[in-house]
Order: C-alpha cells, then structure tokens, then sequence
C-alpha cells in the first residue's frame, strides 16, 4: 500500500535524466531535403566557426592600444593641417624608416622647429606674462571699485 506523504520533503527525488538542447545544432536528418534550413545551418555554424578568431583579434587589438597609451604617457595628440610639401616630406621621413609613422615624424619636426626658435619662445614668453601682470592689475582695479 502506498502513502500519501510517501514524497516527503526528506525522501530524494529519482534524478531524471537530463537532456540538453542546442537550439544552434541541427541533426543532419533535420535539415535534409529543406534548402532553406541548410542555409541557415551553415551560416549559424560558420558565424560560430570565426568566433573564436574574433575575439582572439580584439584582444590583441585592446592589447595594442593598451601598449600605445602606456608608451604615450607623457605625448598629446594634436591635428594639424599641413601643406601638401610638407605632408610629401613627412612621408618621406617614414618611407626611408626613420620614424614609424607621420604621428612620430610630425612630432620630431615640431620639436626641431621649437629648438630653432628659442628666442621668439622667449618673445612670447615675457608678452604672456605681461599680459598676465596687466590681467592682474584689472582685475584689482574692479576689486578696489567703491560699491
């Protein structure tokens, strides 16, 4: 005679059998003589075919960019207009190896072009700060103001 109670909460349920299913695996009995399905089929397993080289890519592609900003520290980027000799002379720069890129060319160039004019630098230097002494100087005149 069986009880009631007999599925207690103390008494272990059998384990059932467990069956997975792939919602993106097609037998190849399903697919047969349905040109549609086997279109699909192929095209969901060559996407899943060239995931793992996806993801490989985008980790090295992070990883670059990782390695780019850490190497940068220090660098700013800044887009110039050039003319069409100088941007000739850039890539010759990189052409011959010199540098690695326009980026890296440009910013030598620029440096170079500071050196060689230290002296309008020092021009420009001692104009800033007298604009900046007479900034000051307006500025305490509006705060001596009588109200």
């Amino acid at each position: 005679m069986s009880s009631p109670y007999q599925g207690g909460p103390y008494q272990k349920e059998e384990a059932k059998p467990s069956e997975t299913v792939d919602d993106l695996m097609l037998n190849d009995d399903e697919t047969e003589g349905d040109p549609e399905r086997n279109r699909t089929a192929s095209s969901v397993r060559d996407i899943a075919s060239r995931i793992p080289e996806s993801l490989s890519a985008i980790g090295r592609d992070i990883s670059r960019t990782i390695e780019r900003a850490m190497a940068a520290k220090d660098d700013y980027v800044v887009a110039v207009k050039i003319s069409p000799t100088a941007q000739e002379k850039v890539d010759q720069l990189v052409a011959a190896g010199i540098f690695r890129s326009r980026a890296e060319a440009a910013g030598f160039l620029i440096e170079e072009g500071i050196k060689t004019q230290t002296a309008l630098f020092e021009r420009v230097q001692q104009k800033l700060a007298e604009i900046e002494r007479l900034r000051a100087e307006l500025r305490g005149m509006v705060e001596e103001r009588p109200s």
